[in-house]
């Protein structure tokens, strides 16, 4: 499979280029950064539309922004290539949209506000727990360039607890140098108290999931959101 990566030179975009490259079913043909950075031994561009054309990529791969991800979705869905996305930031409302014109359209993404397996783990164990435990509290920690907060992840963790308790979740972001992606859920009940954490000490955490989802993208039906409908599925 083709790779192209949007968003090639960030640091999630690189570790996205090292995992691919070292992927023996795939080839990584090309990177996309608007800003014109460069990644040593890639063929680099600064326009998503342009490279698509160039390269010709089975599958594109998105790290870049919350402000980009859409337009660049409309690239890839007026061509109709393929997606993985791991960026967040996506709204509700656009999100439904995106599953609708996919359905529609026949045009398939995966988009995974984590690739962690681990974190994809802790999110469902925490739905789990909601059955038995109602009060909750989220606090999600990440470095101090992210981009949005609450985290991707914090609010999908909310959502998946909130079908079960029926009441807003409340969730706490902190942004400080030293942090990569770290996620409690407490939980808390008379005299006790369960907390489910994940931590991601190093993006190389994601890159499974990441190739997971690439190897599985030609056998889902339209927008998926949630690495979890690929875990836990019979894809």
């Amino acid at each position: 499979m083709r790779i192209l990566v949007s968003g090639a030179a960030g640091r999630m975009g690189q570790e996205v280029c090292k995992a691919v490259q070292q992927a023996q079913d795939l080839e990584l043909v090309g990177g996309v950064d608007i800003a014109g950075k460069t990644v040593p031994g890639l063929t680099m561009f600064k326009d998503l539309g342009e490279a698509i054309d160039a390269v010709s990529p089975d599958v594109v791969v998105d790290f870049t922004s919350p402000q980009a991800v859409e337009g660049n979705m409309e690239v890839c869905f007026a061509r109709k290539i393929p997606m993985v996305i791991g960026t967040t930031g996506i709204s509700d409302d656009s999100l439904q949209r995106w599953v609708e014109r996919g359905k529609q359209a026949n045009w398939r993404a995966i988009i995974a506000p984590n690739f962690a397996v681990g974190a994809v783990l802790m999110m469902e164990y925490a739905k789990q727990t909601a059955e038995f435990f109602s009060s909750v509290e989220i606090i999600e920690y990440h470095h101090d360039q992210k981009k949005d907060a609450p985290s991707g992840t914090a609010l999908k963790t909310g959502k998946m607890i909130e079908e079960i308790i029926k009441k807003p979740v409340p969730i706490h972001s902190v942004r400080l140098p030293g942090f990569v992606a770290h996620q409690e859920v407490i939980f808390g009940l008379p005299g006790q108290t369960l907390t489910i954490r994940h931590d991601s000490t190093h993006r190389e955490s994601f890159m499974p999931g990441v190739l997971l989802a690439i190897s599985k993208i030609n056998e889902v039906e339209g927008v998926v959101f949630g690495l979890e409908h690929i875990l836990f599925s019979n894809i």
